[in-house]
């Protein structure tokens, strides 16, 4: 690939798409991100855009220099592919690569550790939070780009956790966020806020908050911290509404929910299932390492994807047992989290795009 990067691919029908930067040096004038449609049949590029930074960035002491400057998994209704380049704004193409919109969302470059947060598709609309831009959350109209809400806090400064949409038990979806010591749902449809509640996020909020049966399971923090927050509610709901709230977490990877429990791998290399109804820690085993990329589910196996030392794969019960450790030859960075396809898992590092299929 012609740069580094640490966002996912994402399939769609014949073609991967994925992101990356490159020309980061010195004081960034010649940054640049590369957006590439990849035929899945053969690895061949079938088309490559190639986005100069249209805005200043800060580089300080930590901005940007661990996971880079395409961070962002790209989103897709199957007609359109949208992007998010940083303080470069938000990008629309068609699927032949031709370019549909831009949008400015913030050059602020408000966060230590620079922009992360995936765009994410709700019906007619991009939802972006763009917490290293502007410190807000945005929804753009998917056809012209145009702001239909902003919502602002200081907060989201420290949040590099992609928004999910979960349904209430009402039937209402609500966009629900972590943060730094709260979790927030807002109202996907003007940006206002639902409830909040209390949480033991610490630092910076990095994994994606899951979802099952109306309730909202989070995870994250520099020290760690996971509770499990019933849906539905209003206003301040750490009382009413919180389910159970205890230390220990992971920092970067997010969780899976599976069969009553919750399954991750931290950053520093341990898996860990947890009883999703007390939130008690069933089983834990070191595997060693680091890892960046969130727990991949596939039937009734886990995949840990390690930044430097391979694949670890596992059965997805209580006991954590190990299945295999897959490595190849590529010493780069594997820091994103895979796709899975039509029984093929496409995995990126910093320098190559994989595609593994069984035999």
């Amino acid at each position: 690939m012609p740069g580094k990067g640490f966002s996912s691919p994402i399939v769609i029908g014949d073609y991967v798409f994925v992101t990356c930067y490159s020309d980061a040096e010195g004081d960034l004038k010649n940054l640049k991100r590369h957006f590439l449609c990849v035929q899945r049949s053969d690895g061949e590029i079938a088309w490559s855009k190639v986005v100069p930074s249209s805005a200043p960035k800060v580089r300080g002491p930590s901005f940007g220099t661990g996971h880079g400057y395409a961070s962002h998994t790209p989103a897709s209704d199957g007609e359109r592919i949208y992007v998010l380049f940083g303080n470069t704004g938000v990008l629309a193409f068609d699927m032949k690569g031709k370019q549909l919109w831009q949008k400015d969302v913030g050059q602020e470059s408000a966060a230590m550790f620079g922009s992360a947060a995936s765009p994410i598709l709700y019906k007619d609309r991009l939802i972006v939070t763009a917490g290293g831009e502007s410190e807000s959350i945005r929804a753009l109209d998917k056809l012209t780009g145009q702001e239909l809400w902003k919502s602002e806090a200081s907060s989201l400064s420290r949040c590099y956790c992609t928004p999910s949409i979960v349904t209430n038990a009402k039937g209402e979806d609500e966009l629900v966020v972590s943060v730094p010591y709260e979790t927030w749902s807002l109202k996907p449809e003007d940006g206002k806020l639902r409830w909040y509640a209390e949480s033991r996020v610490d630092t910076n909020s990095c994994p994606t908050v899951v979802a099952g049966d109306g309730i909202v399971y989070v995870i994250s923090g520099r020290t760690g911290g996971r509770g499990a927050i019933r849906t539905g509610g209003k206003g301040d709901v750490t009382e009413s509404e919180v389910l159970w709230s205890i230390g220990g977490g992971a920092y970067v990877p997010s969780p899976v929910l599976y069969k009553g429990h919750l399954y991750w791998i931290n950053d520093r290399g341990v898996a860990a299932c947890v009883d999703a109804k007390t939130g008690k820690e069933v089983a834990r085993k070191r595997i060693g390492g680091q890892f960046y990329a969130s727990a991949m589910l596939i039937s009734d196996t886990l995949y840990f994807v390690s930044r430097f030392g391979g694949t670890y794969v596992f059965k997805a019960t209580p006991e954590l047992t190990q299945i295999a450790h897959n490595e190849l030859s590529d010493e780069s960075d594997f820091s994103a989290s895979p796709a899975v396809s039509n029984d093929q898992l496409i995995l990126r590092s910093d320098k190559y795009l994989y595609c593994i299929a069984p035999e």
